[in-house]
């Protein structure tokens, strides 16, 4: 314990005055207690805890971010609304008597009708699941496609790098919407178009972005320390990519899948409202605001309603990327 020093325990320093003649001087000094110091809340260290993981510090640190609770809370609205549309509306979305064509807000029908005389809040929150199913599935796929070539070619490199490297190179220089516009003109995707069609077309090309990033987190992760010690252990190449390597790449991957969800969400929309996406029985987003051109001049919000809900599903999405970047990328986190 520090106390303060006193002239009895104070060391004494010669001093040599001027004069020549040997004297001693007493100099106080004075040390300020531990406890009224900063020093203990500093130096102090939890023995007691274990170390966080990744994801366990990632989530300590998104429960504290307003991007993530907002973002998390708005996908959840949007999944319960997919699962469970009957909750919000009861009226139903196939029953469009023409009696009601362009018919404005009325008690029941808070959002009016479109030309066909369908209700236009119960068709938005119907269309929820086409749209979701689309940007779920169409994610899972690129997930599997892209992330597997990408940890192969990452991991043992040379031919197989190179020839999965510009086999990808070929089909990211293909815009994702412009190539599904003409694969889904094809005698083949034209004549069965159902939500499967449109998820295997956007499959086809959006997985190479999937595959560039996991091919980049794999190197950057397969001459690790934990790799080389597993291998010297036994463990077979193949083994340790699996145990070892993808689960620590897999950081980057779920940013930039969370953000292309949204993406896809979108490019079903653009198809549908091209005409070349979902089928017109199919209630969706992008079909809603492709029927409500017609009233565009005359009713715009029949058009705007579909096109806040699909902004609200994108951005939520967009924002959960955010949210996950900055907690899983100690180089992007914010300080």
């Amino acid at each position: 314990m520090s106390e303060k020093l006193t002239p009895e325990n104070e060391p004494r320093i010669p001093v040599t005055p001027r004069l020549g003649k040997k004297s001693t001087r007493v100099i106080e000094h004075f040390v300020a207690p531990l406890e009224e110091t900063p020093l203990a809340a500093v130096d102090s260290v939890s023995e007691g805890g274990a170390p966080l993981s990744l994801w366990a510090e990632a989530w300590r640190n998104l429960r504290k971010q307003p991007l993530f609770i907002i973002s998390a809370l708005l996908i959840l609205l949007v999944i319960v609304v997919a699962i469970a549309p009957q909750w919000f509306s009861s009226v139903d979305p196939t029953s469009c008597p023409l009696a009601d064509s362009a018919e404005g807000p009325r008690a029941g029908h808070p959002l009016g009708f479109n030309l066909q005389g369908c209700d236009v809040y119960a068709r938005m929150i119907h269309g929820t699941r086409a749209s979701l199913m689309v940007g779920i599935f169409t994610t899972i796929g690129v997930l599997i496609i892209g992330g597997t070539m990408g940890a192969l070619a990452g991991y043992y490199g040379g031919w197989l790098d190179a020839i999965l490297a510009r086999l990808g190179d070929i089909f990211f220089a293909l815009p994702l919407i412009l190539g599904a516009i003409v694969m889904m003109q094809l005698p083949a995707f034209r004549d069965n178009r159902s939500i499967w069609t449109v998820v295997l077309v956007l499959v086809i090309f959006g997985w190479p972005q999937i595959a560039r990033i996991t091919r980049g987190a794999v190197i950057e992760n397969r001459n690790a320390d934990y790799v080389t010690a597993s291998k010297a252990l036994g463990l077979s190449r193949f083994s340790a990519l699996v145990k070892h390597v993808i689960p620590n790449s897999l950081a980057p991957i779920i940013v930039v899948a969370s953000i292309s969800l949204g993406t896809f969400i979108v490019a079903e929309a653009t198809l549908s409202f091209l005409g070349l996406g979902l089928p017109p029985s199919i209630m969706s987003w992008g079909n809603d605001i492709s029927s409500a051109q017609p009233q565009v001049r005359n009713n715009p919000s029949v058009l705007l309603w579909p096109a806040v809900a699909l902004s609200i599903a994108v951005l939520s999405f967009i924002m959960l990327g955010d949210a996950l970047r900055d907690a899983l990328d100690p180089k992007a986190r914010k300080r």
